[in-house]
């Protein structure tokens, strides 16, 4: 008699929402013929037909050919201001990362969905009855177990899961960038790339390094157009989905939470790198980008991934060993002896790095790669300088030294340009149809109580990123774990720099 297509509930005093809570839905229902009274029988109902002409006329509903599926009922349910996808993806009851889906009522992760796992008990005991497969970012309707295709779930696939193209990465380092702000659930406005990074415990030190590398074109493009869905190492997909994360138009919310990513992380540094701890964001670049280059299936080889095909350039270092001449003054520093024996070997590097001292200007920094300074160490003298220099050039600028007491810290204020530094001294024959010319992408500075001391305890990392390219339409964005602001030029120098990443000039720029 009755055609049923809504599910029936029990009554709200067994802990299960109203009628009022639910989708404002109707099933639709068969209609018996009129019998020779003009009594329409709608299920164990009866109208006369003009009370059924009434009820036709109140509902403003359009009617559709096809029967409303039970599925819709439910789709108003979604609560897309609880979904978080930014965490590891493992059930929060059984703690296994085996076929987890995501309730998209209240966000929490179960496994499973058939008649026995931890989704099926809470779709029954909570009410809650859509769910997508983290994994697969199919949706499903439990405890019935059927598919939903919906065209209006797709956001939520694309924050799940986003994907790029060539055409909508094309522009990402261009001024038209900064043009087309994208709008999160709350139609908050933000830049896709320019968000901020939750600070879950002590890992901002980690946070400038993600983003300091996410906004190096190759990498950054490489990880946005990978799929990677076969036998890739763990880190290297998180790395990719963090990425995607960041450079997301489609956000819910204008942050991203690097937890998954850290996770991992923690496990396959084996616990060097853990988000309770504050650390160095040097050492921690150093550890990523040769795990990287690893996990890309990277060798020794020049240009075996795409780590080394960005960074890597290669070193001369010219070493002879310090003798002490009778005739030296007290104060006389050693000095290279052209009749003794010089060794010369080259070496590859993927940042360079330099001691300094009070109130320099960069081109003293990168002095010590001119091949003429001399560097004393270990009863060694030593004379440096660039073979060959890679796309982007990472400088270390070394603040922390360690002494038999405490690790004291060089607070000393480096003067830069943001375009143009000149690598020409530095590099043995420049190449002829390559640009000596750099310009700044990403600077990384440190700060803490004032003093000489180090004070792991109240450190702040931040890191300034360029936008829109080079030249007058390029903006600066300073990026302090949540906190996301355009700054002006001239504040970027005022920081204690560690790290910077320097983009080769292109040709006609």
């Amino acid at each position: 008699m009755v055609d049923q297509t809504i599910k029936r509930h029990d009554n709200a005093s067994d802990g299960t929402p109203d009628s009022s809570e639910r989708p404002n839905k109707r099933a639709r229902m068969s209609v018996e013929p009129a019998d020779a009274n003009g009594t329409v029988a709608i299920g164990q109902f009866s109208f006369d037909e003009k009370t059924l002409a009434a009820l036709d006329e109140d509902d403003d509903t359009p009617h559709q050919p096809e029967e409303t599926r039970a599925s819709d009922l439910y789709l108003d349910t979604i609560n897309r201001a609880a979904l978080d996808f930014d965490f590891e993806k493992v059930c929060s009851v059984s703690l296994s990362n085996i076929n987890i889906y995501g309730c998209l009522v209240c966000g929490k992760y179960f496994q499973g969905r058939g008649r026995k796992s931890y989704a099926y008990a809470h779709s029954i005991h909570d009410d809650h009855h859509v769910f997508i497969n983290l994994e697969t970012t199919k949706v499903y309707v439990l405890p019935d177990g059927y598919p939903v295709s919906d065209p209006s779930l797709e956001d939520i696939s694309y924050v799940l899961a986003p994907t790029f193209t060539r055409n909508s990465i094309a522009n990402l380092s261009s001024p038209s960038h900064l043009t087309r702000p994208s709008y999160d659930l709350n139609h908050k406005p933000y830049v896709s790339g320019y968000v901020g990074l939750n600070n879950i415990k002590r890992n901002d030190h980690m946070n400038v390094i993600i983003h300091a590398l996410l906004h190096v074109p190759p990498l950054r493009d490489y990880l946005l157009l990978s799929n990677f869905r076969g036998k890739e190492p763990e880190l290297l997909k998180r790395f990719a989905g963090l990425a995607k994360k960041i450079w997301n138009p489609r956000l819910f919310k204008s942050q991203v939470s690097p937890h998954e990513f850290l996770q991992e992380v923690n496990r396959a540094s084996a616990g060097k790198f853990r988000l309770e701890e504050q650390g160095d964001p040097v050492e921690f670049l150093g550890w990523l980008l040769n795990r990287l280059h690893k996990d890309f299936g990277g060798t020794k080889k020049r240009d075996s991934s795409i780590i080394f095909h960005t960074f890597q350039g290669e070193l001369r270092v010219e070493t002879q060993q310090v003798l002490v001449r009778p005739d030296s003054g007290p104060n006389e520093k050693p000095k290279f002896d052209i009749d003794r024996e010089l060794r010369t070997s080259v070496s590859p590097f993927l940042f360079l790095a330099k001691n300094i001292i009070p109130q320099v200007s960069i081109h003293s920094v990168l002095s010590k790669y001119d091949g003429k300074t001399a560097q004393e160490s270990a009863g060694h003298l030593r004379r440096y300088k660039c073979q060959r220099l890679p796309p982007y050039i990472i400088l270390h600028f070394k603040r922390f030294t360690k002494n038999a007491f405490v690790e004291e810290k060089n607070p000393t204020i480096i003067n830069f340009p943001l375009r143009g530094l000149d690598f020409k001294e530095y590099v043995d024959s420049p190449p002829d149809n390559k640009s000596t010319l750099y310009d700044l992408i990403a600077n990384v500075t440190h700060e803490s109580v004032a003093g000489t001391t180090r004070d792991k305890e109240n450190t702040v990392w931040k890191v300034h990123l360029r936008a829109g390219g080079g030249g007058d339409d390029e903006q600066w964005f300073m990026i302090q774990d949540l906190i996301v602001e355009e700054t002006r030029k001239e504040m970027i120098f005022l920081g204690e720099t560690i790290l910077q990443i320097w983009e080769r000039r292109k040709d006609g720029q």
